[in-house]
C-alpha cells in the first residue's frame, strides 16, 4: 500500500522487451535506507516488485497484464519517473490510500494556469469519472491530488509549486499520457450499484451509505 506521496523522481536507465517488460530505474538522490529485493515500489503509481538492487538502482518485471492498463510499456531510457516506497506500519498516512493497481491511462487534455498554481484537466474515461467525487482523491502517475473539476468523461485536479517541482507533474503538457488510480472508495461505492454511472460520486450519496 502507497500514501501518494512521492518520495524521489527517478530515470529510466534501461528498458528491456525480451521474454517480457523489464525496467531498469535509478532514483536521483539516495534512500534513506536501501531498497531489498522483494520490496513493493510504485513506479508512476504503478506497484511493482524490486527483482534486483545496487545502490539507488533497482530492476522490476512487468507484468503484461500491467502493460496494457499502464503507461509502462511506453518508457523509454532517459524518461522521469515518480517513486514512493511501500508504507510501513506505523508511518503516517500523509495522503491516501493508494495501492498502486492502476485502473487505466488517461490523456492530459488542457493546462490550465490559476494564479502560482495549475489545473491538469485529463480524460480519463466514463468508468474513472463516474467513481470520482468532487474534493474526493484520485492518484495520477502515483501522486495523491484532490478532484476539483468533474465532467463526464474527465477529471480536473489543482497543481501548487511544491508537487510540480518535486513530481514529474510539473512537466506535464496536453497530450502527454498518465496512470490513473480512483480512489478505492468510489471503487466500492460504485460497485454497490447505489449510483448512475452519469452522476459520480456525490456527498448525499456517500451520506446514504454511510462513509460520512
Amino acid at each position: 500500500m502507497f500514501t501518494g506521496l512521492v518520495q524521489r523522481t527517478g530515470t529510466v536507465k534501461r528498458v528491456s522487451r525480451g521474454a517480457g517488460l523489464v525496467l531498469e530505474i535509478a532514483a536521483d538522490t539516495p534512500w534513506e535506507s536501501p531498497l531489498e529485493e522483494g520490496e513493493s515500489v510504485a513506479v508512476d503509481g504503478v506497484c511493482l516488485t524490486v527483482a534486483r538492487c545496487e545502490a539507488s538502482r533497482f530492476t522490476a518485471d512487468v507484468l503484461r497484464e500491467t502493460e496494457s492498463r499502464t503507461i509502462l510499456a511506453s518508457l523509454a531510457p532517459g524518461a522521469r519517473v515518480n517513486l514512493e516506497r511501500a508504507v510501513r506500519a506505523g508511518e503516517a498516512l500523509g495522503g491516501h490510500i493508494v495501492q498502486g493497481h492502476v485502473d487505466g491511462r488517461g490523456t492530459v487534455s488542457a493546462r490550465i494556469p490559476k494564479g502560482r498554481d495549475f489545473q491538469l484537466r485529463v480524460r480519463c474515461g466514463r468508468v474513472i469519472a463516474a467513481q470520482s467525487v468532487l474534493k474526493g482523491s484520485v492518484a495520477i502517475d502515483g501522486v495523491s491530488l484532490t478532484i476539483s473539476a468533474i465532467g463526464d468523461d474527465w477529471i480536473g485536479v489543482d497543481i501548487i509549486p511544491s508537487t510540480a517541482k518535486s513530481t514529474t507533474l510539473g512537466g506535464k503538457k496536453v497530450g502527454d499520457e498518465v496512470n490513473v488510480e480512483g480512489d478505492i472508495v468510489g471503487k466500492y461505492m460504485a460497485k454497490r450499484g447505489d449510483l448512475p454511472s452519469s452522476r459520480g460520486l456525490t456527498g448525499e450519496a456517500l451520506e446514504r451509505a454511510g462513509f460520512v
